[in-house]
């Protein structure tokens, strides 16, 4: 008898590392955010993403969707610290805690430079919906433009027109990108523009915690 009890106390304690060696598993696979591949290793709450503008793009503050007046910028960056990352098929949540933008020139009439642009009132909240790879930038959004002009420098201060910024994750080129997003002039002279539509195209999107790509995976 006290050998059967032995063989069934060893028995379940077996089961029992088995069922928590599986839960660890499961536990570690199928998160909205992967590092490496889709599929890959789940990035982790408080991991650091970042990422530049693709090779060869610029990030534009045009007057218009389809016009090619307004700020050009040849460098820019983000970086966000992941906040949420539940199963696939769900809404991964980051911070964006820093976005730059450098190298910008304007060819407004009757400007002759920028100064700088800079994002106010960080941090903001990332949304990454991966049944639909759209990316929702969401909080007290708000840009200031300074340029230089003929008769000095003027501030230009810039909202969503939406109250927020909509842009599109992909894997295939590991990018996220945001496409004629409008920025409507809430303070600025008459040389700042009166609307201002947000183009550039971010990749690769790095996980720099785990030092691999970030993918977004559906359910």
């Amino acid at each position: 008898m006290r050998r059967y009890l032995y063989l069934a106390a060893v028995a379940g304690s077996t089961l029992c590392a088995t069922l928590v060696a599986s839960g660890a598993a499961y536990a570690d696979s199928g998160a909205v955010l992967t590092v490496g591949a889709a599929g890959g290793s789940n990035a982790a709450v408080g991991d650091t993403v970042a990422a530049a503008l693709a090779s060869g793009t610029s990030a534009t503050f045009y007057s218009t969707a389809t016009g090619t007046s307004g700020v050009k910028c040849s460098a820019s960056t983000f970086s966000t610290t992941v906040t949420d990352n539940p199963p696939a098929g769900g809404v991964a949540t980051e911070t964006l805690d820093s976005q730059t933008f450098t190298g910008c020139t304007t060819n407004v009439f009757g400007t002759t430079g920028v100064r700088s642009v800079t994002l106010n009132n960080l941090p903001y909240t990332v949304s990454e919906d991966s049944a639909t790879n759209a990316v929702t930038i969401s909080g007290s959004i708000q840009s200031t433009v300074v340029i230089n002009t003929i008769l000095g420098s003027i501030t230009c201060v810039y909202r969503p027109a939406s109250g927020s910024i909509s842009g599109t994750a992909d894997n295939a080129t590991n990018s996220i990108s945001f496409t004629n997003q409008q920025f409507t002039k809430v303070s600025g002279s008459g040389l700042c523009l009166s609307s201002a539509y947000f183009t550039a195209n971010y990749a690769p999107v790095t996980d720099t915690t785990q030092s691999g790509g970030i993918f977004i995976n559906g359910s």
